[in-house]
């Protein structure tokens, strides 16, 4: 489990998709109207997910799109910043990168406000995929934001079939966010249109309820005569405070997450992501051992516990050393 990931192409983990600026109001519980200002935050589902993996020490690259603008060039740079590979990113003159200001009401539910008319991460081509990286992942990570509008749902497409070809495993989170579709439907339809390529899916309680169309998220048969499918090896639904459940085609069960006092859920599924792809990175086949598989998600879910102790998404993801001794404090 300790072993770091090396930093050869053995051990690659790419990520796919956005990368934006999260504008957050400078004060909790108000409203996007009612905030007197806001402080601007590096986001995308994917692009955290590899910066958690660089935290930790392993490898990690991010392909995606950004305006040829300061916020783009700004992102890049904190990729950079935190070794995160960024090469595979593409800067487009003519969109600017994707905004999005996203507040945490009193009733505890998150506002967004996208700006993404279009924004550069929706114009990703197909010709413009740096294919040799591609080719060098171990894991290739994606979300389904990319899948809304063309180009960028050809090019998601055509990446994640020069991953396979390449005998990557492809590791896919939803990441539902129902504003950027045109319709519930058309949500429905484009996520499940490539669910069943992928090795790894990790879900959420409410994302099972919406793709099943309001069935039990917490019913097991649900969620394997639904949502498993036969090319699938781990299906994880995220339950937040709750922990995890893992279902392979041997076995399934319930990892309990770590409590800790929570001051920003911003970026603990991405950590619990990052966790999770950092242990697999060094030996894809550990889901098939349930010890090993429920060490990995105890280590995921320290991740995601210590990521909520902290404002912000990327600045909040933890250092392995940090990981390492709240479990050793767990179980101690």
């Amino acid at each position: 489990m300790d072993e770091s990931a090396t930093s050869d192409g053995n051990s690659l983990v790419v990520c796919f998709g956005e990368m934006l600026i999260d504008f957050v109001p400078t004060v909790n519980g108000t409203s996007l109207a009612e905030a007197p200002a806001f402080k601007k935050a590096p986001g995308g589902a994917p692009a955290n997910v590899a910066v958690g993996i660089a935290r930790l020490g392993g490898s990690s690259a991010f392909i995606g799109k950004v305006g040829a603008d300061e916020f783009g060039y700004m992102l890049a740079d904190i990729l950079k910043q935190n070794n995160v590979n960024n090469s595979g990113m593409r800067f487009d003159p003519t969109a600017r990168t994707a905004l999005a200001f996203v507040t945490l009401r009193d009733d505890g539910e998150r506002e967004f406000l996208f700006f993404r008319h279009p924004s550069a991460d929706m114009l990703l081509h197909e010709s413009e995929l740096d294919v040799n990286l591609i080719k060098q992942a171990k894991i290739f990570h994606y979300g389904s934001i990319s899948l809304i509008e063309e180009p960028s749902r050809s090019a998601h497409l055509a990446a994640m079939a020069i991953a396979k070809e390449s005998g990557s495993f492809l590791s896919y989170d939803p990441n539902l966010r129902l504003q950027l579709w045109p319709s519930e439907d058309a949500a429905r339809k484009g996520i499940m249109s490539i669910w069943d390529q992928a090795d790894l899916i990790k879900i959420s309680e409410d994302e099972i309820s919406f793709l099943t169309g309001g069935d039990d998220p917490y019913d097991d048969n649900v969620v394997l005569e639904k949502l498993f499918h036969p090319n699938l090896k781990l299906l994880l639904v995220s339950e937040g405070s709750k922990g995890c459940r893992y279902y392979t085609k041997q076995f399934k069960g319930v990892v309990p997450s770590i409590p800790v006092k929570a001051v920003d859920t911003t970026g603990a599924g991405d950590a619990f992501v990052g966790g999770l792809l950092y242990n697999l990175v060094c030996d894809v086949n550990l889901y098939q051992d349930e010890e090993r598989l429920r060490e990995a998600l105890l280590f995921a879910n320290a991740c995601g516990a210590l990521t909520v102790t902290e404002k912000g998404a990327i600045p909040a993801l933890p250092s392995k050393e940090a990981v390492l001794k709240l479990i050793a404090e767990i179980k101690s």
